[in-house]
């Protein structure tokens, strides 16, 4: 492994508590055979999403003009499950895992089958589902209270001041996410970042979700940047893998402390924090 790879530390799993904690580690890594399938799938529409690349040389951080983040490095998703456990006790853990690992599956699977929903839909679809798998009575009302909850998104507190810095350090910043840009405008406003992103990317004015190459290349197209000159900052691993395939230097904001996905792709750095982000970009 590079020396430029993880060069921030992650801490262990097992100093991740109680059930909102349970469900990030538990969901994010899908069962071997499904996520095997679903990374074949994806490749043989994405063209070649998972093929390895190189990892970034020595000094190719002075190339970086320009910053794209999926959502969640940015928003933190914890109370939208921590809500599933207060509407749902005891059984919160288990529905969120349920929910979350529906939620992705069903928006890369409508992209194979050409039947495309946007994040909104399928999210919704998902948290259908895992009720009835679970036998949970998911009146109207809890619902629309969970859906909701992804319009009430606020930062992890490390981000404003960070997304700031890299602002005064003179990068171009974008948000380039699978959420709706409802979802991706309210969390601006909830966390007071207006100004902040140059550009607010969501994968649903092309009809599909990343790991598309499609996906990444919006924010080439929004920059005029090539690839080389763009930093793509990951919250999920399959992500970060993702963007690596592509072709960005990418940065993983490990913030569950996960081991990396074998897929293929290593990001070139990893922290926890987007302060650990600009220390790498001050490297």
């Amino acid at each position: 492994m590079s020396s430029l790879s993880y060069r921030c530390g992650h801490a262990p799993v097992d100093s991740l508590h109680g059930p909102v904690h349970y469900f990030y580690k538990e969901s994010v890594m899908l069962p071997f055979d499904r996520r095997a399938f679903l990374s074949l799938a994806a490749a043989g529409i994405a063209s070649g999403v998972l093929t390895a690349m190189p990892l970034a040389q020595a000094g190719a951080n002075a190339r970086i003009k320009a910053i794209a983040f999926d959502a969640f490095p940015v928003f933190d998703p914890r109370p939208v499950f921590a809500l599933a456990e207060q509407l749902f006790p005891g059984k919160g853990a288990a529905l969120s895992n349920a929910w979350r690992t529906r939620q992705f599956e069903y928006q890369w699977l409508r992209v194979i089958y050409g039947r495309y929903v946007n994040f909104w839909q399928a999210t919704d679809d998902a948290l259908v589902f895992a009720a009835e798998l679970l036998n949970l009575d998911l009146t109207p009302e809890k619902r629309s209270k969970l859906m909701n909850a992804y319009l009430e998104l606020n930062a992890w507190s490390d981000a404003p001041p960070a997304l700031r810095e890299l602002k005064r350090m003179g990068f171009k910043l974008a948000l380039l996410s699978n959420a709706t840009p409802k979802i991706l405008d309210a969390g601006i406003n909830n966390a007071g970042l207006m100004g902040v992103f140059d550009k607010v990317l969501s994968t649903d004015a092309i009809r599909s979700f990343k790991p598309d190459p499609r996906a990444y290349q919006m924010a080439m197209d929004a920059f005029k940047l090539p690839r080389e000159a763009i930093l793509f900052v990951a919250f999920a691993g399959w992500d970060a893998a993702g963007a690596k395939s592509f072709g960005y230097p990418t940065y993983w904001v490990n913030r569950l402390g996960l081991p990396a996905e074998k897929l293929g792709a290593l990001p070139d750095g990893s922290g926890k924090t987007l302060t650990d982000l600009v220390a790498f970009v001050n490297a």
